[in-house]
């Protein structure tokens, strides 16, 4: 599908800019014909205390919603370089439930201007790190199920808050080129996509004011270092975790015919539930169900009364995504029903109200002016077209349903000839999510920060 398709049929809903509205904001805010003229050999000068940074951060990193000691260490840093910040903001909210969150807020204010939001998300993932780096992780903690876990920011999150301190030091020290208001914002759990939802429900807005403008950046092993990526429109899949209880009747190994297997149900549901994009969604909505998880039973020889499954939903289209949940469901039943389940015992699914996110949508005039900027701090050859995918992010959250102008942009994260190799021998290298994933931290925190204070200062000009 093309990213020309993407933007019409990912959501026919969401509101659109006007031309008027784009020539209007290209008058207010024209881009800058060059970025800082000494920006790159002032990130040059703080580059090795961030590569510190980078490999503290990396060899402590923190599951979702457990962030407590790498967002006081990057409250610290900015307290450091005169940041007014607070912690503790989020809350996530269960019914009646209300538990605290990590989240951090720095506030920069240089005089009357625009309110600029940069964020960068600090949680980190349930994986083993086997890079063999010699600042690899060997954290273990307790995830989401209770179970003792290894933990390694193995989706970049480490690159991603020392970029956020990279770039606030160079706004500093580049004060007297700006004018307006930066708001850093350190975000929890952005794996579980619901540390967004948690700051704002913490009034967000209304504590610290309202942005003008959000961005953020990701790092992407599918693009080299020194090079970023952007492009306006869609980006990001829509993302919804959804559980699945398969419920039969328990019994003796020995004695199938006794009972009704939950596993087998489980083991057939599964493969059922691919076929639901190949042969129930338009071929032209992409699309992806992936059962991620799968627990049940506690004996070799015992069936078990019920087997527990972890899905994830990624879509553009809402009307898509919500012909998905309903086939789940019919699928689910449809299996039950076969297998003679009774009506009291039909499978349970339930889609989360806390870990689900839309899709994220760059602001097509925002982004070209990300992009401008981008090319006068990089120079035109290290500034790529971005591709839309099936990934997801909560950072879309800030725009308030697109009525704030949003982008994040790619920063390459791989090295150029191992990537170029890879390209022709067909062997991907080490992604987002896998224990293998090493970022080549200079060059990637290098390019990070010189973009991200280069946008920056373009839309504080």
């Amino acid at each position: 599908m093309t990213a020309a398709q993407l933007a019409v049929d990912y959501n026919p809903s969401m509101p659109r800019i006007s031309v008027l509205s784009c020539f209007v904001f290209g008058l207010a805010f024209p881009a800058l014909s060059q970025a800082p003229s000494d920006l790159k050999q002032s990130v040059n000068a703080q580059l090795p205390a961030l590569i510190e940074t980078y490999k503290d951060f990396h060899r402590n990193p923190e599951l979702s919603h457990h962030e407590e000691h790498t967002s006081a260490k990057l409250a610290a840093d900015l307290r450091k370089l005169g940041y007014t910040v607070t912690e503790h903001v989020g809350v996530y909210e269960d019914g009646d439930k209300k538990t605290p969150a990590w989240g951090i807020v720095a506030i920069l204010e240089n005089g009357p201007g625009p309110r600029l939001l940069i964020r960068s998300d600090m949680d980190a993932l349930p994986v083993e790190e086997k890079t063999g780096v010699d600042y690899a992780s060997h954290v273990m903690s307790v995830n989401a199920e209770g179970q003792p876990s290894p933990v390694m920011h193995a989706c970049g999150h480490d690159i991603h808050m020392t970029v956020l301190l990279g770039t606030a030091k160079e706004l500093v020290e580049h004060k007297s080129q700006w004018r307006g208001t930066v708001m850093l914002v350190g975000q929890p759990s952005e794996e579980t996509i619901d540390g967004a939802r948690a700051m704002l429900a913490d009034h967000l807005y209304e504590r610290f004011g309202k942005p003008d403008f959000v961005v953020a950046e990701h790092d992407d092993p599918n693009h080299a270092t020194g090079d970023i990526s952007v492009k306006g429109g869609p980006l990001l899949a829509s993302s919804t975790s959804i559980d699945v209880v398969m419920r039969g009747v328990g019994t003796h190994g020995s004695k199938p015919e006794a009972g009704k297997d939950p596993i087998l149900m489980a083991a057939e549901f599964v493969m059922l539930a691919q076929t639901i994009v190949s042969r129930q969604v338009d071929p032209q909505q992409p699309a992806v169900l992936t059962v991620g998880t799968i627990h049940g039973g506690l004996k070799r020889n015992i069936i078990s009364d019920q087997v527990t499954m972890g899905l994830t939903l990624r879509t553009y289209s809402d009307k898509v995504r919500d012909q998905i949940i309903a086939a789940v469901r019919k699928t689910a039943e449809g299996v039950a029903v076969a297998y003679g389940i009774s009506a009291d015992r039909m499978p349970v699914v339930t889609v989360s109200k806390t870990e689900i996110t839309p899709a994220t949508i760059n602001d097509v005039v925002f982004a070209e002016r990300v992009r401008k900027s981008a090319v006068a701090a990089l120079g035109s050859e290290h500034v790529k077209a971005a591709e839309p995918v099936m990934g997801s992010e909560d950072v879309g959250q800030f725009s308030l349903n697109g009525t704030i102008p949003t982008v994040m942009f790619r920063l390459g994260a791989s090295d150029p000839q191992k990537l170029a190799d890879s390209q022709t021998t067909g062997k991907p290298l080490p992604g987002l999510h896998s224990g293998l994933f090493a970022p080549v931290y200079e060059p990637t925190l290098r390019t990070g920060v010189i973009s991200m204070t280069a946008v920056a200062m373009d839309v504080l000009k």
